[in-house]
């Protein structure tokens, strides 16, 4: 028998064989990112490789799109679903949102042909009008599941805000689809997302939304699902990794969360000095004892990208879910931060670097995508060039802000920019306005967005940058006991594992110890505040002036003491400039709405800051002048003020 009969004889027989082989499990490769607040561009950053510390640049959106990019040849190759995934957050947190508001996030995220995002708390920092414009330009899906917008004018029936998609694959390839009929026998992906329930107590402008509870949306939405047939179910959720993993072990069916919220860099990344984030691609048994969820949460800013395999067992529980972050890395590196000509490795010393990242599993030298990087620098960078201002003063060392003090040693950022509310409002020209002097400063970790990177510091490194939200300051009476509930409160709630330590408080003007006695719980043993030059106690029953910002002076994310103690009546006076002259608004208390979003109601005058000639960015200028009069040499102050006793 000749050799091409017999390979054909072969070749019918193998393919005979296949024809009766059984259906194989289904594996769904997931690449996802979250809290991404506008870096487009890549991030300095120090990591230790051996017993080496150099400095690179981690990320930007050029890099997430060539990382991304190189997944999804693989895939192709290997014949493999992929979906690409966004936890939500891409708004806020440089100045390219500053200038473009939306706009550019929605240009660069549709070029890097997401398949779905979920709606974050940020994206409705502006108006809904704004977001809706975001929403209508995208070519990917929003998803909330648990979002009712069927009384708000500009979110209402837009076609492109979901409670979930649909994709069914032919290997890599994919397709939407309406229904799972549509899909034939393909099988079906489900994408659903999650909100915060408490959206209207974090996000400042949630119009007429109604927001669900995270846990009965979810479940009822899995059964929808599984009642239409479909086996696979994916969750994009901003919700933070403590409650994915509450959603995991209180909701049936879910089989894989992508988060975001928390920023929560999962894996073991001690190797490059970044610390231990905990265990990647977790799964927690649902309630029925029979499913799983798997957990996951790609970091922040860009910096990195995460990779799920999710393998299902046929009748489509997942039988193994395993992969990792990776840090995405530029080629050059250099020996200090400042990353002069001078710092920079030789070649030998860089082949050195790039050989012992290529040793690491957790770290990728990655080029950027060059169409995305051209786009970015010929549309968008010289209005970000021009729009940085004045020089305000000089960082001689990197100055780390970190929101929850680890092992005695917090951010370095938090206790400055309380300091400079605190100079700034006891400044003549303020309290000319004010008639007040006040007695501390309080700030919540979350206000303050990066650590300062030596060099100089411009007017648009802190308004677009630093302190991005605009917010006033405000000058609010609380007593001693209502300062130590504050207190209390904020420090418990950030202490629980993956806990949102955005609310965590830093101050001026202000010591405190807390003691925890067991886990994400504990009790103050001292606070007290500087008078004259004398640390004194903080009497209970003793009114204090406290400067802080207006979002926080009204009760939002998690202050709700401030918010209890001003229902009734209130002596809070907002600082904001119009037409150029600092103005005073008096507030005469606080209410929440019928969405819980909370209002605030002034005596007379309503601040309004998106009406002409009003600029309510109090904080940033408060910064601009601490610097520029009292620290032109920008340091980190002797001490935080905290002392915070872990167990």
């Amino acid at each position: 028998m000749n050799k091409t009969l017999l390979a054909g004889l072969m070749a019918l027989a193998l393919a005979g064989c296949a024809s009766k082989q059984p259906e194989q499990p289904f594996t769904l490769t997931l690449a996802h990112i979250n809290d991404t607040h506008s870096h487009f561009d890549p991030t300095d950053a120090r990591v230790t490789l051996g017993n080496q510390a150099v400095f690179t640049r981690l990320g930007g959106h050029p890099r997430l799109l060539g990382y991304v990019n190189a997944l999804r040849q693989q895939a192709a190759r290997d014949d493999q679903p992929l979906l690409f995934v966004h936890g939500g957050d891409a708004w806020q947190g440089t100045g390219y949102f500053k200038l473009n508001r939306g706009a550019m996030n929605a240009d660069v995220l549709s070029r890097m042909q997401l398949d779905a995002m979920a709606l974050g708390n940020h994206e409705l920092d502006l108006d809904n009008g704004r977001l809706s414009a975001f929403i209508q330009s995208v070519n990917f899906p929003v998803l909330a599941a648990n979002l009712d917008a069927s009384q708000d004018p500009d979110l209402n029936g837009l076609d492109n805000l979901k409670p979930y998609v649909l994709y069914a694959f032919d290997g890599n390839k994919k397709k939407r689809v309406e229904s799972v009929e549509d899909a034939g026998k393909r099988p079906v992906v489900a994408v659903m997302g999650l909100v915060l329930e408490d959206m209207a107590n974090i996000a400042p402008n949630v119009g007429m939304l109604r927001f669900e509870r995270e846990v009965d949306s979810a479940q009822r939405t899995v059964r929808a699902l599984r009642e239409q047939g479909v086996k696979y179910i994916v969750a994009v959720t901003h919700l933070g990794l403590e409650r994915d993993q509450r959603l995991a072990q209180k909701v049936n069916g879910i089989d894989v969360i992508v988060g975001g919220h928390s920023h929560s860099l999962l894996g073991d990344f001690s190797n490059l000095g970044w610390g231990d984030g905990g265990p990647y691609a977790r799964q927690f048994n649902n309630p029925d004892g029979i499913g799983t969820t798997c957990v996951v949460q790609a970091g922040q800013f860009a910096q990195t990208m995460g990779q799920v395999n999710v393998t299902f067992t046929l009748d489509g529980r997942v039988s193994r879910c395993e992969g990792g972050n990776t840090l995405l890395s530029d080629n050059v590196f250099y020996r200090d931060i400042r990353r002069g000509d001078n710092h920079r490795l030789n070649e030998a010393q860089q082949q050195r670097v790039a050989a012992a990242i290529e040793a690491e599993p957790n770290i990728k030298m990655v080029a950027e995508d060059p169409a995305l990087r051209a786009h970015i620098d010929k549309v968008y960078l010289p209005a970000l060039t021009k729009a940085y201002g004045d020089v305000v003063g000089h960082v001689p060392l990197l100055l780390k802000h970190v929101r929850l003090p680890v092992e005695g040693s917090g951010s370095r950022v938090a206790p400055l920019v309380a300091a400079s509310q605190l100079y700034w409002v006891n400044t003549p020209e303020v309290q000319a306005v004010t008639g007040r002097r006040a007695d501390f400063a309080l700030v919540a970790a979350g206000s303050v967005r990066n650590s300062l990177e030596p060099g100089a510091l411009k007017e648009g490194n802190v308004g677009l940058e630093l302190l991005p939200f605009a917010n006033p300051v405000s000058l609010v009476s609380l007593t001693g006991r209502q300062v130590t509930g504050l207190l209390l409160e904020t420090i418990n709630a950030s202490l629980p594992s993956a806990a949102h330590t955005g609310r965590f408080p830093y101050g001026a003007g202000l010591r405190y110890t807390f003691n925890e006695t067991s886990r994400g719980r504990g009790y103050l043993n001292r606070i007290e505040y500087l008078d004259n030059g004398q640390w004194q106690r903080i009497e209970p029953d003793t009114r204090y002036q406290v400067a802080l910002t207006g979002y926080h002076a009204s009760g939002n994310d998690g202050w709700n003491t401030l918010f209890d103690s001003q229902q009734a009546f209130t002596d809070r006076l907002d600082l904001a400039f119009v037409n150029g002259k600092l103005t005073g608004f008096p507030v005469a208390r606080l209410s929440k709405n019928v969405q819980g979003a909370i209002e605030v109601h002034y005596i007379n005058q309503p601040l309004n800051c998106k009406t002409a000639g009003v600029a309510c960015n109090t904080d940033a200028r408060a910064f601009i002048d601490y610097v520029r009069e009292r620290r032109p040499v920008l340091t980190a102050l002797p001490e935080s003020g905290i002392t915070l006793n872990r167990l």
